[in-house]
C-alpha cells in the first residue's frame, strides 16, 4: 500500500501522508504538528497527568505515521515521565515513508534515531526507544486487538467516521473502551451526537474541548464505570 500514500505539506510546515484508498490524510492539513499536541498531547496526556504522577501508559487507535508517540515521548522524556505506549496499526507504513516525515525537525536527534531504529522491531515486541520511554505497535485490527495491560489514556485517532463508519460504531468503542482504567481518558479530534451518546452509554463522562486550528470542538472523555447499557 506504500506506493499508493503521497506526502502533503500542512500549514504550520510539518508533513503528513494523503491515502487516496481511503481518500483522507493521516493528520489535519491545518497542521500536522499542532493537532498531535493539542489534541492529544495537551488534551489528553497532560490533562490525565494533573494530579501530578509521573507514570502513564497510552493506547493509540491509528499509529500511522507515529506522530502523536513522538510528541508524546518527547514530553515525557523532558518531564522524566515513565510511558508505556502501545499503538494498534492495521497498515503499518514502511520505514521509507517514516523517514520521509521528517518528524525528527521537532523532537530530540536521539529519540528520533531510536525510533526510526527501532520501528520495525516494535511491530513484533515492546522496545525501549529511551529511559522513559518503552512502545509497541500492534499490528492489528481494532477488533483483534487484545491486552492484558489496563491504559490510562487512549489517542483515538482512526480516520474520519465519513470514511471509516466502522471504526467509531459501538462494537469498536466498546471493545477499545475496555482497555481503559476507570478514570482513564478518552481523547479524539472528532465530536459527533452519536459518539458522545455512544461513550456516554459506555459509562463515560463526556465534554467538548477547543479544537486544533481548522477544528472548533474536540472530544475528551472520562471513564466512569463500567458500561451502562446492556
Amino acid at each position: 500500500m506504500d506506493q499508493l500514500l503521497s506526502f502533503a505539506l500542512t500549514s504550520d510546515g510539518s508533513k503528513t501522508l494523503f491515502n487516496p484508498l481511503v481518500g483522507e490524510h493521516y493528520h489535519s492539513r491545518h497542521g500536522a504538528l499542532q493537532e498531535s499536541k493539542h489534541v492529544f498531547l495537551d488534551s489528553g496526556l497532560k490533562f490525565s497527568l494533573k494530579d501530578g504522577r509521573k507514570k502513564a501508559s497510552i493506547l493509540e487507535v491509528g499509529f500511522g505515521t507515529g506522530l502523536n508517540f513522538l510528541v508524546t515521548a518527547e514530553h515525557c522524556n523532558l518531564e522524566k515521565i515513565d510511558l508505556n505506549y502501545t499503538g494498534i496499526e492495521a497498515y503499518p507504513l514502511g520505514p521509507d515513508l517514516i523517514f520521509g516525515t521528517e518528524y525528527g525537525n521537532y523532537i530530540s536527534t536521539e529519540l528520533w534515531n531510536a525510533f526510526t531504529l527501532n520501528y520495525q522491531q516494535a511491530l513484533k515486541k515492546e522496545m525501549k526507544i529511551s529511559p522513559f520511554c518503552k512502545l509497541h505497535i500492534a499490528h492489528s485490527k481494532l477488533l483483534e486487538f487484545q491486552s492484558v495491560k489496563c491504559f490510562d489514556v487512549i489517542y483515538f485517532d482512526a480516520f474520519a467516521a465519513i470514511h471509516q463508519p466502522e471504526m467509531w460504531n459501538e462494537e469498536a468503542l466498546t471493545h477499545i473502551s475496555s482497555f481503559l482504567r476507570t478514570g482513564g481518558v478518552f481523547v479524539t479530534y472528532a465530536i459527533t451526537g452519536n459518539l458522545k451518546r455512544t461513550l456516554k452509554g459506555l459509562g463515560f463522562s463526556v465534554e467538548k474541548a477547543p479544537g486544533a486550528p481548522g477544528k472548533r470542538e474536540m472530544l475528551r472523555a472520562v471513564k466512569l464505570s463500567t458500561a451502562l447499557t446492556p
